[in-house]
């Protein structure tokens, strides 16, 4: 049994938050940067390009990617191994999300009732999603989302009959349904099987997969190619002005299901694929 402090989780989120929103994935940058030499669309090139230059300025670190710095997403991983001490595990989240905020001096952006919207002014409380795993290490994940690419996000609950075709046809309406709401190029989280919440959390924690990696299953690394391609034949474009490049890459999750039902979530995001991991 390992013992870890929760103020060695709330210091390395706080720090994550920082990190999140000034520094893109290499990932991320290398995808920009192949999507721009494939560009045949003169805006669409430029827009790229001030992308980058965009991605440059946030990592000198004054400036972050976005102004909307985002709802803090933390992914918990948490050994059956470890014992957290310290007090209570949620608390110490939001405190670390808090004093990154604060530090950072990033946007505060979430209101404490969805419909009377009054800012909680520290942009906490956090999502947390806690999974427990093998081991004596806790892997926390920090994942700064945006909402204009999270409001074009969809759910659906498609019978069995609808298949493979009914899948890849809920992405890609969906993609195209978003426009040039979620600032494009994006990222494309699916989640398909589990039950209705367990599609969403699937769709969110693929976009946490890194974009230079194949599917290890081919099947699915076959349907991710295949509709990145078509949401790309979109014409959607960079930011809405058109080209080849409205999708950066399509990553899926699946789960088994019931035999009743063929849940599938297509999570949004934006270019600024934000994201950080760190193991205690």
């Amino acid at each position: 049994m390992r013992e870890i402090s929760v103020e060695l989780i709330e210091e390395k989120i706080a720090e994550m938050c920082i990190e999140a929103n000034h520094f893109l994935g290499t990932d991320v940058k290398n995808c920009i940067a192949e999507k721009m030499s494939e560009e045949s669309w003169p805006v669409a090139k430029n827009i790229l390009g001030d992308i980058g230059e965009n991605i440059k300025i946030a990592e000198e670190g004054v400036f972050p990617l976005c102004q909307d710095t985002g709802m803090a997403c933390v992914f918990l991983e948490i050994g059956q191994d470890v014992h957290l001490t310290g007090g209570s595990l949620k608390e110490a989240v939001d405190r670390g999300v808090k004093r990154g905020y604060e530090k950072g001096y990033l946007r505060k952006s979430i209101v404490e009732d969805p419909l009377r919207r009054i800012n909680t002014r520290d942009n906490t409380p956090a999502y947390l999603n806690v999974d427990i795993v093998d081991g004596e290490n806790v892997k926390i994940t920090v994942a700064p989302k945006g909402f204009g690419s999270e409001n074009m996000s969809r759910i659906k609950m498609l019978p069995p009959s609808a298949g493979e075709q009914g899948v890849k046809d809920f992405v890609i309406e969906t993609c195209s349904l978003a426009g040039a709401n979620p600032c494009p190029p994006i990222v494309v989280g699916v989640g398909i099987g589990g039950t209705f919440d367990k599609a969403a959390l699937m769709a969110k924690k693929a976009l946490l997969k890194p974009m230079d990696e194949a599917n290890s299953d081919p099947y699915y690394s076959d349907m991710e190619k295949e509709l990145l391609e078509k949401i790309n034949s979109l014409g959607i474009g960079p930011q809405g002005f058109g080209g080849r490049t409205t999708a950066l890459a399509v990553k899926i999750i699946t789960a088994p299901t019931h035999i009743a039902g063929l849940p599938v979530a297509v999570n949004i995001n934006c270019h600024v694929s934000r994201h950080k991991e760190a193991v205690l």
